[in-house]
């Protein structure tokens, strides 16, 4: 496989004339400067790395368009979640997520990190296969030709000292491990054979649905594994308020206390912080997952990204529930939050903010051997088009700002996943109607036509 890309970021520039070879899933050569040889496919345009969409909830992206009406916040917002949520079974999941990561990666994701917790019937009994929703879901990303994390999330409590109820039933495995059991299950099958493009990662939902002592457990679990630990951290200021309540400790120190910090850890939104909690997650070396676009749609706030990425905190990028599937959104929403918080420009480069973007969050879901354009690494491409209506005029001097802060993701035009072409001239080479593929899914599990 040969292709040469008019316009290459290769990580610390934009490069013209870039020849790219790989052999199976990975790429062995990767050279700027050469002249187009008459066998390899022509890349116009800009040529990244495949993107990496850190935190996804798929089931929410039904909710895109049914949820922005009328005054709310992030509360009320989630009594509409748990009502689709009671909704799902196996099969209108496996649809539904096929769906969304079809879209991803005509957006040019490939690879996803699905933070699951949905694992049970609504009323807590376990299907048959107790891990039935989260192989719905590896399925899904094998149907639409993107890799996935698996990050199946530990939730046992309905809020701090409170038990599940409701749609939460399903969501509960009893205890840390009850949950550990389940997923050793998993464990050792992902990854081999028609589970290949998938691994697998751990998750703690929040300081609000899983008690200290069993954080505790699934964080040794993890660390056993090496393992990614992913968690939503801080992401409302009543998370805070009621964690220092009941353990007199702001969810980040208590998180420490539990071994729950390290490398392999990732915090997601971390939007409430103050200077120690950023220190904490620094001194940790841990990551934190931004969801800019979800966090300003469900009124979180602006989290204090700039001073976390001082702290030595590695920042990678989700769409969390899909109120836009947009990579490059989320990149300059970094810096255009920083914006608004500071009243000033410039707080990240073009490259720092394609890097959140690809080997980042490669590296954030335990792919450290993807997201960059050269050899040896997995074979991801995705090329951007720059004679759209939002690109048309930039040059290669401009190419990496004009990606961020101008493209979407309507601007893609070809995607290659692991050696494997998924999308060509924009069009899904495995799903041909990505959109009806949407509607169809969406609508069965919202009763709306």
């Amino acid at each position: 496989m040969r292709w040469h890309a008019e316009l290459a970021w290769l990580g610390d520039e934009v490069a013209a004339d870039v020849l790219i070879e790989a052999e199976g899933e990975r790429f062995t050569a990767v050279e700027p400067g050469v002249p187009a040889p008459p066998d390899a496919e022509r890349l116009p345009g800009l040529t990244l790395p495949g993107l990496a969409n850190a935190h996804s909830h798929a089931f929410h992206r039904a909710l895109r368009g049914r949820s922005h009406a009328g005054r709310g916040d992030f509360w009320t917002w989630r009594d509409r979640m748990y009502a689709l949520a009671e909704r799902l079974d196996p099969d209108a999941y496996r649809a539904l997520a096929r769906a969304v990561y079809a879209e991803m990666a005509l957006a040019g994701i490939s690879v996803v990190g699905e933070f699951h917790y949905l694992h049970h019937r609504p009323d807590g009994s376990p299907y048959d296969d107790p891990n039935a929703m989260g192989e719905a879901l590896i399925a899904a990303a094998a149907d639409a030709g993107i890799r996935i994390t698996l990050l199946d999330a530990c939730y046992l409590t309905g809020g701090v000292h409170r038990p599940l109820q409701g749609a939460q039933l399903r969501f509960g495995d009893g205890d840390a491990d009850g949950w550990r059991r389940r997923v050793e299950a998993l464990h050792g099958v992902v990854g081999e054979g028609d589970r290949a493009h998938a691994r697998l990662g751990a998750a703690v939902h929040s300081v609000r649905a899983v008690p200290p002592d069993q954080i505790r457990r699934v964080a040794a679990w993890a660390a056993r594994h090496r393992l990614p630990l992913h968690v939503h951290l801080s992401e409302q200021p009543a998370e805070n308020e009621a964690c220092r309540r009941a353990y007199g400790l702001s969810p980040a120190r208590l998180l420490a206390e539990c071994g729950a910090l390290g490398p392999l850890t990732v915090a997601v939104h971390a939007t409430h912080l103050d200077a120690e909690d950023i220190a904490l997650l620094g001194a940790a070396m841990s990551g934190v997952c931004l969801c800019p676009t979800t966090e300003r749609d469900l009124a979180d706030g602006i989290g204090p990204a700039r001073d976390l990425a001082d702290a030595g905190v590695e920042l990678s990028l989700g769409s969390d529930q899909h109120a836009v599937i947009d990579m490059f959104e989320e990149a300059r929403a970094v810096e255009l939050n920083e914006r608004l918080r500071t009243l000033r420009r410039g707080h990240w480069s073009a490259g720092e903010l394609l890097a959140a973007a690809t080997w980042r969050g490669h590296r954030a879901l335990g792919w450290p051997e993807a997201g960059r354009l050269e050899p040896g690494a997995y074979a991801d491409l995705v090329t951007v088009a720059l004679d759209t209506v939002r690109t048309a005029g930039t040059t290669a001097e401009h190419a990496a700002e004009t990606a961020v802060f101008a493209a979407a993701a309507a601007d893609v035009r070809h995607v290659v996943v692991s050696g494997r072409p998924v999308v060509r001239d924009g069009r899904h080479l495995l799903i041909p109607d990505v959109p009806a593929a949407l509607h169809a899914a969406v609508a069965a599990v919202t009763g709306e036509r």
